[in-house]
């Protein structure tokens, strides 16, 4: 179509700066878009399914990124300093003790839904944007609190049941470590641009209007959980493993399947890194009001160790994703052994931008032992294993998160005081995991499949 010639008489729009910017801004952002899209449907991900799993998935992480804005504003920002501690241990007690006493149950139940995995996906998000809508009304008061519990559990019924279906959507020309470390990176670049959002919405408008935006935004990840594809639906004979121990254990009608002592150690090794990822979640948020009295100081470190934390999440995923199949085993060590070292140099030489160093530590190191599991269990575990121990490992990993957040409740809000018992657990974790190692070396015969994988060096 030919450009539009001004009347005669009439003179051309003149050219501003304003107007060239925001031209310019429209062609980045439809070329961003453009290439977002296209990552999405690459490998042959859009015939699989797996294109449409990585924006379930998106607003998934989005949204539980806006309901972490609305606790933040209302339990810990909102509320006195005397108050802050209190409140957050409240809402670990309301939210996470539960989940923790519940996850057993829910983490096997969901194991076991071999059908209607994406209609339950579905009912997660949308009884989540029912419960944001709950928690809008009753922000200031105290049924918020179960209403933040539905809205955990749920989140948590979501990554269990993601984990499971990942393999069921998986394009041939993809591995499932690049496939996980893929709806990572969507995912954790979503919840960064949503929680800004959010916050920007919560500053401008107040907190109901944020948590309205945040039930549409699940809303719109419920449409696309129903739509995902039919075959994620269809049993393909799989059986529960054991990711825990290297022994059967017998359950009701079925005995859970041993898995190789490769993917047992490296669970627990990344556990550890979990638990010091929850420590440091709710224990500089702490810190932070502990040590900044003003306001927009405090502001500023909350803002750098969030910055730390999610560049190194990003940084640690996309790392992971590039290494591959090499040598996983060494790698999962290596980043607890890293995160350890860290921690104690934290202890014994604290400051604050050593505590900053150390989120960002480990964020890079959970998110290289989260990749290197993901390889691990790919390598070692039968495909008909495959998804049970992805939805229990990741359940696992949730339970160690719940205890990192629940230590940082119970320490003081001491800097030196709180990364010293940081770094004698996580060393102990460590030192335990290698103690297993060297007391039990694995061997392919160790393991219920062949071949095996390269052993731990």
């Amino acid at each position: 179509m030919p450009a539009a010639v001004p009347p005669p008489g009439e003179a051309p729009p003149r050219v501003t700066v304003t107007r060239v910017a925001i031209s310019r801004s429209r062609e980045l952002s439809r070329a961003a878009a453009r290439r977002v899209q296209a990552a999405s449907r690459a490998d042959g991900a859009e015939a699989s399914g797996l294109s449409r799993l990585l924006w379930v998935n998106a607003l998934h992480m989005a949204g539980d990124a806006m309901v972490a804005v609305s606790l933040a504003g209302t339990l810990f920002f909102a509320a006195t300093t005397d108050a802050q501690r209190g409140n957050v241990a409240l809402y670990l007690l309301v939210t996470m003790a539960p989940f923790a006493v519940l996850a057993p149950v829910i983490g096997p139940l969901l194991d076991r839904l071999q059908r209607g995995r994406r209609w339950a996906m579905a009912a997660s998000s949308l009884g989540r944007a029912a419960l944001a809508l709950f928690m809008a009304a009753h922000y200031d008061d105290l049924l918020l609190y179960p209403a933040a519990l539905g809205i955990l559990v749920l989140s948590k019924a979501h990554n269990v049941l993601r984990a499971a279906v990942v393999p069921r959507v998986l394009p041939p020309a993809l591995s499932l470590t690049s496939a996980n470390a893929r709806l990572s990176v969507f995912g954790l670049a979503t919840s960064g641009v949503a929680g800004a959002f959010g916050a920007g919405v919560a500053w401008a408008f107040g907190f109901p209007p944020e948590l309205w935006v945040t039930a549409a935004v699940f809303a719109v990840a419920g449409a696309l959980a129903a739509r995902l594809p039919r075959h994620v639906d269809v049993p393909a004979g799989e059986l529960p493993a054991d990711v825990l121990s290297t022994a059967e254990l017998p359950v009701t009608g079925r005995r859970r399947r041993r898995v190789s002592p490769h993917v047992v150690l490296a669970l627990r090794a990344t556990a550890a890194l979990r638990g010091l990822t929850g420590f440091l979640t709710i224990f500089l948020a702490f810190l932070v009001q502990a040590e900044f009295a003003d306001g927009w100081t405090a502001t500023l470190a909350l803002g750098g160790v969030a910055l730390a934390a999610g560049a190194g999440s990003f940084l640690g995923t996309a790392a992971g994703s590039r290494l591959g199949a090499t040598a996983p085993d060494r790698v999962v060590l290596v980043a607890a052994g890293t995160a350890a070292a860290v921690t104690v140099l934290a202890a014994i030489f604290y400051g604050f931008g050593m505590a900053v160093l150390v989120a960002g530590v480990a964020a890079v190191t959970n998110a290289l032992g989260k990749v290197s599991l993901d390889a691990i269990i790919q390598r070692e575990v039968p495909e008909n294993l495959r998804a049970s121990a992805f939805a229990r490992s990741e359940t696992f990993l949730q339970l160690a998160w719940v205890a990192g957040g629940a230590l940082a409740i119970a320490l003081p809000t001491t800097g030196w005081i709180g990364f010293t018992v940081a770094a004698s657990l996580l060393v102990l974790a460590v030192g335990l995991v290698l103690w297993s190692l060297v007391a039990g070396r694995p061997s392919p015969a160790d393991a219920p499949t062949t071949p095996v994988g390269p052993q731990w060096t």
